[in-house]
């Protein structure tokens, strides 16, 4: 896949109801977006199956809808206010504000060997950017100017920048609670909402009786100040997380790990349709491990930009629990009645982004049927944010009244649509691109015999059915 082909997905959002730039009628926000009729259907289709695969197919795995906004000693504890920071500079030229690892990114054939001579470092590919950054930041005094020697280019203007040294930019939004900036207490949109199932988990545990192992799932909004939001929906300041953190034994750490590592390669091959060979799993070296993890994967995704992450799996160990038990005092430990045995559990998170799993699906489902001259989304049937259009073949003769009539008792069971504008093959092609499984046509024939013709979106076969037929027919072949 080319950056182009996230282009023509970019204007099929829009064109077609899925995403729309925000503000846009003020000249925009950047890194913002809003969802459409389409793009809210096909959210909630993504979440609701998540929501299903990782509670209702698990009796020891339970829902939260924690607050955004929580006790601000909750981010010094879990290390956020220390730890929550990329590296970040300023070209002095143009007070443009980058980060420091995009710019390597995007020019490291440029710098590497200049950077790493500097600091005597040996690396592995993957590690690089990383371990630079750190280098940088660590040693800034010493490699003050780098940048600008390497030649490192600001992709705005296109010359050399003029670098400012690295420096560290914590990414949560910072707000007030209380009647005033000057008497009221800061607090902080929640960057994640992994914490608020940590500080609830004993009060979850102790009201559903739950044993170790057990999860706690949750879906929300998370917001986080990115330097350089980029790639569409891929990395913006708010965003929505689906989680689930999995309470276990220390013992029974690995096993946990091992296991929910091929439950969530399973959901996005099985249930989610993705191709295996654009799924990869990416280890985190113990160089690039964050402060709370003893172990850590990301699964990627071949997007048009390149692989990018779209969940992860961290062995978080009880490094929140006792956090979170130093900061307020509160015993933290679990009990186990039968063993007469308190410990704190160990944490095995999954994490993903809804929003990224809504552009990788579509990004997998976009198809350019050059033969027909056509685009397809073919998304699974349930994520399609529409399942039929129901449309008469023209809109006289009492074809319009039979096909609202079919239209009724069809959306009463699948989400549909109806359409009597423009001739039969533009209405065809209008729901393929917005990756509406099944068209049904009402035509002449339909008033004689209570027939109707069933076209399938991806081979576009049509099919003589009776009306008291729809529903089995579009259940044998969904």
């Amino acid at each position: 896949m080319s950056e182009k082909h996230l282009d023509k997905i970019i204007s099929l959002c829009k064109r077609k109801g899925f995403v729309f730039p925000n503000s846009e009628i003020y000249g925009g926000l950047k890194a913002s977006y809003d969802y459409g009729p389409l793009g809210v259907e096909l959210k909630k289709s993504i979440s609701d199956k998540w929501w299903k695969i990782m509670t209702n197919n698990h009796e020891n795995i339970v829902g939260l809808d924690s607050s955004i906004m929580v006790h601000p000693d909750v981010w010094e504890a879990s290390g956020h206010i220390s730890n929550f920071n990329d590296p970040l500079v300023d070209n002095k030229d143009n007070k443009k504000r980058y980060r420091v690892d995009d710019l390597l990114s995007q020019q490291k054939t440029k710098v590497l060997e200049l950077l790493c001579e500097n600091m005597s470092i040996n690396f592995e590919q993957d590690e690089i950017i990383e371990i630079i950054c750190r280098e940088l930041l660590e040693k800034e005094n010493k490699h003050d100017g780098v940048l600008e020697k390497s030649g490192v280019i600001d992709p705005f203007s296109g010359n050399v920048g003029k670098w400012t040294a690295p420096s560290q930019f914590n990414l949560m939004f910072k707000t007030n609670s209380g009647p005033s900036e000057k008497t009221g207490k800061s607090i902080f949109l929640r960057p994640e909402t992994a914490q608020g199932m940590y500080i609830n988990y004993l009060l979850v545990q102790n009201s559903m009786r739950l044993k170790v192992p057990f999860g706690i799932a949750q879906v929300g909004k998370a917001f986080r100040n990115e330097i350089i939001a980029r790639n569409f929906i891929f990395r913006t300041r708010e965003f929505e997380q689906m989680e689930m953190q999995y309470f276990v034994h220390p013992e029974n750490d690995q096993e946990s790990m091992d296991f929910w590592k091929e439950q969530r390669m399973d959901y996005y091959i099985n249930e989610l349709g993705i191709k295996k060979e654009n799924l990869k799993f990416h280890k985190h070296s113990e160089d690039s491990l964050a402060h709370y993890a003893k172990e850590a994967f990301d699964i990627e995704y071949n997007f048009p930009f390149g692989w990018g992450e779209i969940e992860g799996i961290h062995n978080r160990t009880d490094f929140d629990l006792k956090e979170h038990e130093k900061m307020s005092g509160k015993n933290m430990m679990y009990f186990d009645a039968l063993k007469n045995e308190k410990y704190h559990p160990f944490i095995i998170e999954t994490s993903t982004g809804l929003n990224r799993q809504f552009l990788m699906i579509l990004c997998e489902s976009y198809y350019e049927d050059n033969e027909n001259n056509r685009v397809v989304l073919k998304l699974p049937f349930d994520l399609s944010p529409n399942k039929t259009v129901v449309c008469p073949l023209i809109k006289k003769d009492g074809l319009p009244e039979k096909a609202k009539e079919i239209f009724m008792k069809v959306n009463n069971r699948y989400k549909s649509i109806y359409d009597e504008q423009g001739s039969i093959g533009k209405r065809y092609y209008r729901q393929d691109e917005a990756g509406t499984p099944f068209g049904i046509t009402i035509d002449h024939d339909t008033l004689n015999d209570n027939s109707v013709t069933i076209r399938e979106r991806d081979s576009m076969k049509q099919h003589r059915v009776g009306i008291e037929k729809i529903f089995d027919f579009i259940d044998d072949n969904k």
